[in-house]
């Protein structure tokens, strides 16, 4: 069985206050989560805020990034131990704005999953196609490729702690979104490529989520989809009227 997970990612949006603000609402309106579970993935300032406020509480804490070494000369950079302590226990791994603006390569993404699960992080791993990879009838096969390339020299006893959000590139924060048809095929095809690598057990137990202008008037179709076991949410995280309502899916 696998348990649905809605993540938000804020990106490079809220201060602390801002953020123990956003957090404090949706507290209000969560209520219990039996079948399915919620984080949040603040910026790094307002990660130790937030995990005060979601102590024993039913929404998690995730981070956004992290570098592949527990400590050293890397200034500006955060560790998995840094992210442990602050009290995370997601953080997403080769976003497709790192992949862009910071020229995060798959092997780096790698060695950032492998770092995560070594510290006992779940580490969030996004694959995705552009739009002239789609329009080239490429967007399989590199989502694929992605998928084998972070999770080499992954073992299949840390699978149960690996998450992969698809996220079309094309869809993120352009108001496109897949369809659910065309969702579901691309998790399917995930779900394929980690039957391949792992065996279909293993591979029937990863949760796969969508990201890609999730929204609240879209996730109950998204959900409905047999392969899709949650959403990586951005826009739609930072007010928590529409948070709430995707985490409420129905």
């Amino acid at each position: 069985m696998r348990i649905p997970l809605i993540a938000g990612n804020w990106k490079m949006y809220k201060t602390v206050g801002e953020a123990t603000t956003l957090v404090r609402d949706l507290l209000a309106g969560l209520g219990e989560l039996s079948d399915r579970e919620a984080i949040v993935c603040p910026p790094f300032t307002a990660l130790a805020a937030v995990a005060a406020l979601v102590a024993d509480s039913p929404l998690g804490l995730g981070a956004q990034n992290l570098y592949p070494e527990a400590q050293g000369a890397f200034t500006g950079e955060v560790s998995p131990p840094m992210l442990v302590d602050i009290g995370c226990r997601y953080v997403i791994i080769g976003h497709s704005e790192r992949r862009q603006y910071f020229g995060e390569s798959d092997a780096f993404v790698n060695r950032k999953l492998r770092a995560a699960l070594a510290h006992g992080l779940r580490p969030i791993v996004c694959v995705g196609e552009s739009k002239p990879q789609r329009d080239a009838g490429q967007a399989e096969p590199i989502v694929t490729a992605q998928v084998r390339a972070a999770l080499l020299e992954v073992p299949p006893a840390q699978m149960a702690n690996v998450v992969i959000a698809y996220e079309p590139i094309w869809a993120i924060g352009t108001g496109d979104t897949a369809t659910p048809a065309d969702a579901q095929a691309m998790h399917a095809a995930i779900r394929a490529t980690l039957a391949e690598l792992y065996g279909a057990e293993i591979a029937a137990t990863v949760r796969i989520q969508y990201g890609g202008s999730v929204k609240p008037d879209n996730i109950d179709e998204l959900m409905a989809q047999p392969d899709i076991d949650g959403a990586l949410v951005g826009g739609a995280s930072l007010q928590a009227a529409s948070f709430l309502r995707i985490i409420h899916y129905q």
